[in-house]
């Protein structure tokens, strides 16, 4: 079963290309996104997710860059939460 893990506090060039090798060391990455701004889809909001084969390289993962610095910046790595709907009524 896959696991899908939040990577926030991201330098801001990187792309999903680059989340990918990031991750990849610690197990087969399935899907590696960095998520844009949408009114600048060049520009990075500095967050993204990547989603793992196995669970086991997923924790292990979290274990190991959490708090990891990434071109001068910490990295928070956590595992994803379910996305909740915006739907005030």
């Amino acid at each position: 079963m896959s696991k899908k893990v939040y990577v926030g506090n991201l330098p801001f060039k990187y792309k999903g290309k680059e989340l990918r090798e990031l991750f990849s060391k610690f197990g087969e990455v399935e899907f590696a996104t960095v998520i844009l701004d949408k009114f600048n889809r060049n520009r990075s909001k500095g967050f993204g997710f990547v989603t793992f084969v196995n669970d086991p390289d997923a924790d292990k993962a979290i274990t190991e860059m959490n708090g990891k610095e990434s071109e001068g910046r910490a990295l928070t790595v956590s595992e994803a939460k379910p996305r909740e709907e915006n739907n005030p009524q």
